[in-house]
């Protein structure tokens, strides 16, 4: 896939990127229902979908194949993005496209999985996506059970049989050499986490208030990072780089 210039017919080559202005211009014309705004939007973001497709070149797929799923995560992505959330559209879309290659990674997966186990699965992401639009947040499990109408063991189960094993330590996107991991986008519910088993209480006197503020939502309160870019109006890649910041200087003052 590396040495590929032509990928469905597309010359990746001469893909189009548009600037940032560009896509939040295009992004509100589309979300008015301007098909020609969508179609640019597509267009101009399909170098998006490529630097996606290339994190699975070792799959043994198709890259066609791959980038046209990617395409379709792209259209899901700009249909459903809020411009009212104040962070990067590729932020958004990234993982959107990773999802979408994904789902179709499991459905092509040698290690099969029941028809209606599938199909609970599927049901509840669906519901799932709904209720985030609806709530502008995402849902718990009770939630989706309630609107699915099962028991949230089953969902449970369900969505864990269709999940591909990742690495913790796998990119999910890179914005100016802040590269953003899995692991970055887990949320800490252990209320013995290691920050509140060390000494911390002297050691963050040094960091200013938006690192202090960070820390509390990310490990006391247990926030992804995308819920507290959300919350204090910046991107994911800045929380991420400010994160790392405010730990290095926690771990120098340990000493």
């Amino acid at each position: 896939m590396q040495g590929k210039v032509e990928i469905c017919g597309v010359n990746t080559s001469s893909l189009k990127v548009l600037k940032s202005d560009e896509t939040k211009a295009l992004l509100i014309k589309s979300q008015n229902g301007d098909k020609e705004a969508r179609e640019k939007l597509i267009s101009g973001n399909l170098r998006l979908v490529l630097s996606v497709i290339h994190r699975f070149s070792n799959r043994g797929e198709n890259p066609d194949d791959l980038f046209q799923v990617g395409c379709i995560g792209l259209m899901k992505a700009i249909d459903n993005f809020d411009i009212t959330q104040g962070v990067q559209f590729s932020t958004y879309g990234v993982p959107m496209i990773i999802g979408e290659v994904r789902r179709f990674l499991r459905d092509n997966n040698s290690v099969r999985v029941s028809r209606s186990m599938r199909d609970i699965a599927y049901k509840a992401i669906r519901q799932k996506e709904m209720l985030t639009n609806e709530k502008g947040r995402e849902p718990t499990i009770d939630e989706i059970a309630d609107a699915v109408e099962m028991k949230k063991e089953d969902i449970v189960i369900a969505l864990e049989a269709i999940v591909e094993p990742v690495s913790l330590f796998e990119p999910v996107f890179s914005d100016g050499g802040d590269t953003i991991y899995i692991m970055d986008q887990v949320g800490d519910k252990n209320e013995n986490s290691w920050l509140e088993e060390i000494a911390i209480k002297q050691a963050i006197k040094n960091l200013n208030n938006r690192e202090k503020n960070i820390l509390s939502l990310r490990f006391m309160q247990g926030k992804t990072q995308m819920e507290v870019a959300g919350e204090i109006g910046i991107s994911q890649a800045q929380v991420s780089r400010l994160e790392k910041g405010a730990l290095n200087k926690i771990k120098t003052e340990l000493g």
